[in-house]
């Protein structure tokens, strides 16, 4: 665990892919039947790793031309991007898992005191599905997918509005993810941001990003805040 410099925290939003869950697997599934579907080779789940975090019609995107920015044919892609919403709303839970100390992480923040939120770039069809097959949607006083608002992360109007919902100041407000994308959400919004040094961040080291810190576990964050107490 890196050495803190953040201050407690009234309120935690928490991103979902590759912070509370390792979802790569059924996602990789998904995308490579989709693909196949449509006549394209599949990537694999290694790759697929490193382009998750955009939302999921980046994703197929990325997975259809192997580019983090390409466009690939706009028709092909709809029915690439059909393919792999049905498949996946169908496959959420496969193989996918919480990370551990998830469980433990949650309950040490409420026992501090921390209301807590879930703000993740994945589509609501998806998110609250996902969140109550493994049991920890009602963890959660708000959950804002990436389709829930105008905008979505790495633009702070989830943040902004999540800070708003609870009563609480961006300098009171928490963000806590695995991604450069959450980083600059909570920058934006003026949160504190910390962040876990496992999931998608597309092959990059989250340090380079500059959380406020870095912690190897959820289950680790609220001795943290305790700490900065």
């Amino acid at each position: 665990m890196s050495t803190p410099d953040i201050r407690g925290a009234r309120m935690a939003l928490l991103d979902l892919d590759g912070t509370l869950m390792d979802t790569a697997p059924d996602i990789a599934d998904c995308v490579d039947d989709a693909l196949r579907a449509v006549g394209m080779p599949p990537r694999g789940e290694g790759k697929t790793r490193l382009w998750i975090g955009n939302g999921v019609q980046r994703l197929i995107k990325r997975a259809m031309t192997d580019d983090m920015d390409a466009e690939p044919d706009e028709a092909l892609f709809e029915k690439a991007y059909g393919i792999f919403s049905e498949l996946y709303s169908q496959r959420l839970n496969v193989r996918s898992r919480l990370y551990p100390g998830v469980r433990e992480g949650l309950a040490g923040l409420k026992a501090l005191g921390v209301r807590l939120g879930c703000v993740t770039n994945k589509l609501t069809s998806f998110t609250e599905p996902l969140l109550a097959q493994v049991g920890i949607a009602g963890e959660f006083e708000l959950i804002l997918s990436g389709d829930s608002l105008p905008k979505k992360k790495p633009d702070p109007l989830p943040l902004q509005h999540a800070a708003r919902w609870f009563g609480v100041t961006p300098d009171e407000s928490l963000m806590v993810g695995d991604s450069e994308n959450d980083v600059r959400a909570a920058r934006a919004a003026g949160f504190q941001v910390v962040c876990v040094d496992y999931g998608y961040n597309h092959g990059n080291d989250i340090r380079e990003s500059r959380p406020d810190a870095v912690i190897h576990s959820l289950a680790d964050l609220p001795a943290l805040l305790e700490l900065a107490a």
